[in-house]
């Protein structure tokens, strides 16, 4: 194996036609690892005063087997996306490479620093990624200090074959008062509309980001002109390569909720929300637009919808099941 570093933006260039092929048979293979994602994080998002620092782990015939992309602030070593608006970051590397590539990978890191003392400091590690051990092997093989904690949830719905099997999950509770809600806004015209290539992406985005602000406080105040500009960016993107679902909810002609989605390796996404408060708030427009999601995922033939990082207490009525994402430090 042969590892290559690259500083700054050369890096996705170089790797542009091989990026997304690998990524979609990585170990973590989300909308995240994707190579307009990480583009977009970087352009609009990257701390002032880091620096990016690619490493492509190749075999010995070229085949490239590892991507590693990662920045660098204040002598940390951190994964390109960060942590507010990345949900799974990962290595992007094969099941049968993993080992290997993570060994080749930090030795890569040392020798492009060998004079700096080597800090690692990883978000958003998947549960079931195989990172997690291999890394602590690797701590405990070359001396580093490593410590593993739980730092969010994302909370999961196993998709069962039909929306009536779906709604006999949930607890006699939350099935009737889902039942009734969806039965109101049928009564009341609610209309979902789904975003496609014919509408005009730029201010279906708008539309979204405002009813995002308008949502809380907290998410005003999130919404950042670089946060904007990826949003647009990636929503551009996962438009052209058929992984958005921009979904809406409105009533006589006005919008009340959205769902920005990603449809992509049989899961549904929900990468954030935006609800108009003042907005008929008696028809529940953001549960009915959620409960509305949910069955097309599972008419789409989807096999799980995941609410990405947070436990708001509105996901678990929902029947969602949490499953952990990590965060590793790794200190020489």
């Amino acid at each position: 194996m042969k590892c290559y570093s690259y500083s700054g933006v050369p890096g996705f260039l170089e790797l542009a036609h091989e990026w997304d092929q690998l990524a979609g048979q990585g170990i973590t293979n989300t909308p995240f690892q994707r190579l307009a994602y990480q583009k977009a994080w970087w352009s609009h998002l990257c701390p002032p005063n880091s620096e990016l620092s690619t490493v492509a782990t190749r075999s010995d015939k070229g085949e490239l087997l590892g991507i590693g992309c990662f920045y660098i602030h204040d002598g940390k070593i951190y994964f390109n996306g960060s942590m507010e608006e990345t949900d799974y970051l990962d290595l992007i590397v094969r099941d049968d490479h993993v080992e290997q590539v993570w060994q080749a990978t930090i030795r890569c890191l040392q020798d492009y620093q060998p004079d700096r003392r080597h800090v690692l400091d990883l978000y958003n590690i998947p549960e079931a990624s195989p990172s997690r051990s291999i890394l602590r092997a690797i701590a405990e093989e070359q001396g580093y200090h490593f410590k593993e904690s739980i730092i969010e949830v994302c909370p999961i719905i196993e998709l069962p074959h039909s929306f009536d099997d779906y709604l006999e999950t949930l607890d006699s509770k939350q099935r009737r008062e889902l039942n009734r809600k969806m039965r109101r806004a049928e009564g009341s015209d609610v209309i979902t509309t789904i975003v496609d290539p014919s509408d005009n992406i730029q201010a279906e985005v708008e539309s979204f980001l405002d009813l995002l602000q308008k949502s809380t406080f907290e998410k005003r105040d999130w919404l950042t002109d670089g946060r904007r500009g990826l949003f647009h960016e990636i929503a551009r993107d996962a438009l052209g390569n058929g992984t958005l679902q921009l979904m809406f909810t409105s009533i006589e002609g006005r919008r009340a909720a959205g769902l920005f989605n990603f449809d992509y390796g049989g899961r549904i996404w929900v990468y954030n929300s935006g609800l108009d408060p003042a907005a008929f708030s008696a028809l529940s427009p953001g549960v009915v637009l959620t409960a509305t999601a949910i069955e097309e995922a599972i008419k789409l033939g989807r096999k799980e919808f995941d609410f990405l990082r947070g436990n708001e207490e509105y996901k678990y009525r929902f029947g969602a099941v949490d499953s952990n994402i990590y965060r590793i430090q790794m200190e020489k």
